[in-house]
C-alpha cells in the first residue's frame, strides 16, 4: 500500500511548452473588427480568403501531420541501480495502455471534476484490468513526481501498479525537475514520469553544453533513441515510450474544423490563407509557434492575440471567437469531449 510524503520543496511547476515559450516579447494585439465574425461572410467573399474564428464550446487539437513538435511522449526514467526486469516489465503494461485521449480523460477528472490524483489513479488501474505479474522480491520504491497533477497522476498509477505487483511504495511530489534529477540519479527517488522529447533536450544540453545541437525530433523512436545514452551517462534507466504525448498543439472550435473542414495543419494550410493565432507573447519568435506554422505548414498569420501559455486566456479566446487558433497541450483535460 503506497503512501504520499511532504513535498521536498515547493518548487515552481515544470514548463513543458519546449523551446516555444521561454522568454519574453510582444504582439500586436488582434483586431476587434475580426473577432468572432460570421463565416458565412468568408464563405461569400472571394477576397476575404481568411478562415475567420467561429466560436464554440468545443475544443479539438488539429494533428502535426508533418512532426512540427518534438515527441513528448510520457517515458518513465529509473535509477539504474533500482531497476529490474520485473519493474519495467510492470510499467510497459501501463505505457502500453495510455494514449493521449487517456491522458486527457485523466486530466480531466483532476484539473475539471476536482478529483484527487489519488483517486483517479486507483480508479484507473482498476478500469484498466492490466494482468500485473508479482515479484519474488517486492522491496520499496519511491516514485516522485513533477508538482503538476498530470505528473502526480501519472506517479500514482506507477505506485498503484507496483503496489499490486508487490512491492511497498510511496509516491513523493517534489517539484522541478531541477530538483527531482538529482533525487533521482542519487536514489533518494526510484521512479519518476517523465516527457521524452523534454527529458532528451534537458540532458544533452547539460551533458553537451548550452551550445549543442538538438537531438529530440517529432520521431518518438529517434527521440528515445538519443535519449538512452544521454540517460545511461546519468545513471538513469529509460522505459517503453507510452502513446501519450504531452506537448505543445494548436487547437481550434470543433465548430471551425467541421466549417472549414480541416482536422491536420496541412489542411489549416491549404484552406486558409490566413488565419488569427493567439498564445504566450514570445510565439511570434519561436519555433515550435508561429514561426514552425509558418515555416514548416506555409500556414499564413495574418494577426497574432497576446495571450498565454494553453492557459485559460487562449482557451477563452478560442471558444469566445477571438482567435481562430491557439496554442494549448495537446493533453489538457478541456479538449475532453463534452457530454
Amino acid at each position: 500500500m503506497h503512501t504520499r510524503t511532504i513535498p521536498l520543496a515547493a518548487v515552481a511547476a515544470l514548463s513543458l511548452v519546449v523551446a516555444g515559450c521561454s522568454s519574453d516579447g510582444d504582439a500586436d494585439p488582434v483586431d476587434d473588427t475580426t473577432s468572432g465574425a460570421s463565416t458565412s461572410d468568408a464563405t461569400t467573399d472571394a477576397a476575404a480568403a481568411e478562415c475567420l474564428p467561429v466560436p464554440g464550446d468545443q475544443l479539438v487539437v488539429l494533428d502535426d501531420d508533418q512532426m512540427l513538435q518534438n515527441s513528448d511522449n510520457i517515458i518513465p526514467a529509473l535509477n539504474t541501480e533500482s531497476s529490474t526486469d520485473h519493474i519495467l516489465e510492470v510499467l510497459t503494461l501501463v505505457q502500453d495502455a495510455l494514449d493521449t485521449p487517456t491522458l486527457i480523460e485523466l486530466n480531466k477528472a483532476v484539473d475539471i471534476d476536482r478529483q484527487t490524483s489519488g483517486d483517479v489513479a486507483e480508479q484507473w488501474v482498476a478500469d484498466a484490468g492490466l494482468t500485473i505479474p508479482e515479484s519474488d522480491d517486492g522491496g520499496s520504491l519511491t516514485i516522485g513526481a513533477a508538482n503538476f497533477s498530470e505528473n502526480i497522476t501519472l506517479a500514482e498509477i506507477y505506485a498503484d501498479v507496483l503496489d499490486e505487483a508487490g512491492y511497498d511504495t510511496e509516491v513523493r511530489e517534489i517539484g522541478s525537475r531541477e530538483t527531482y534529477l538529482p533525487a533521482l540519479i542519487n536514489g533518494d527517488i526510484d521512479i519518476v514520469p517523465e516527457y521524452a522529447a523534454t527529458f532528451t533536450e534537458y540532458l544533452n544540453l547539460a551533458i553537451n553544453g548550452a551550445d549543442a545541437a538538438p537531438v529530440a525530433s517529432g520521431d518518438i523512436a529517434q527521440t528515445v533513441a538519443a535519449l538512452e545514452p544521454l540517460a545511461q551517462e546519468q545513471g538513469i534507466a529509460i522505459g517503453t515510450a507510452a502513446d501519450a504525448q504531452d506537448q505543445n498543439a494548436f487547437a481550434v472550435t470543433t465548430a471551425f474544423a467541421q466549417e472549414y473542414e480541416v482536422s491536420t495543419l496541412s489542411d489549416l494550410a491549404e484552406s486558409c490563407s490566413g488565419i488569427v493565432l493567439g498564445g504566450p507573447p514570445e510565439c511570434p519568435e519561436r519555433p515550435f509557434c508561429q514561426v514552425g506554422l509558418e515555416d514548416t505548414y506555409g500556414i499564413e498569420v495574418n494577426q497574432f492575440l497576446s495571450l498565454d501559455a494553453g492557459g485559460p486566456l487562449t482557451k477563452n479566446a478560442i471558444t469566445n471567437g477571438d482567435i481562430a487558433v491557439g496554442l494549448v497541450f495537446s493533453s489538457d483535460g478541456a479538449l475532453a469531449p463534452t457530454e
